[in-house]
């Protein structure tokens, strides 16, 4: 298990720009150093904006060079960032070989041995929805604009009078309803990394 005090963000352009500005204040607040990575497509760097258009984020860590060794846990964010970072720009033929959906499938192998947490929140779980493998049978929850993506790809999204959850853990999987519910997943999600 890592010792590391980093978290790997996954971002891309659309990110939510809520959960962004809380999780630069929470984590170092709490001793833990962010890194933001995403698919740079050879370059050295990439300026991804926020879903709002007032956050902007510098990224020079490619999710094709992560070792997740370095990490303590990843969060995917929400927004419609998964849905940018899951493209494939030709199809393959057998599972979906984007790159952060590799990294993912590493990241989720690590997370089953009780080794790594993970965290979604919001539209997050589509990067999961990429290869059904990945969420068949897990407990989660959601937006309820995905609902029907997670329950497609084998999910079990979890509910209360009619809505999604705002925060739900199966084992060291961690997921946040909507940015409104991004301070209790946080709260969570930190108590699981403080486990590993």
């Amino acid at each position: 298990m890592s010792t590391s005090n980093k978290i790997l963000v996954l971002i891309e352009e659309h990110f939510d720009e809520t959960e962004y500005n809380v999780f630069n204040e929470f984590y170092p607040a709490n001793g833990l150093e962010i890194v933001y990575a995403s698919y740079l497509w050879g370059n050295d760097s990439l300026s991804f904006e926020g879903n709002d258009k007032t956050a902007k984020v510098k990224v020079e860590t490619c999710v094709s060079k992560v070792n997740l060794d370095d990490y303590k846990g990843m969060i995917l964010i929400g927004g419609y960032a998964m849905d940018r970072l899951r493209y494939e720009p030709k199809l393959s033929q057998e599972s979906n070989q984007a790159p952060a959906v590799k990294l993912l499938r590493d990241a989720v192998t690590r997370m089953d041995a009780g080794q790594f947490c993970i965290g979604t929140i919001c539209h997050s779980l589509w990067l999961f929805c990429a290869d059904p493998e990945l969420l068949r049978g897990r407990s989660v929850t959601c937006a309820h604009n995905i609902y029907c993506d997670v329950i497609n790809a084998g999910g079990e999204v979890v509910q209360a009078d009619g809505e999604t959850v705002e925060v739900h853990q199966d084992g060291l999987l961690i997921t946040g309803r909507h940015p409104g519910a991004v301070h209790e997943f946080d709260k969570v999600f930190l108590a699981q990394l403080n486990q590993l």
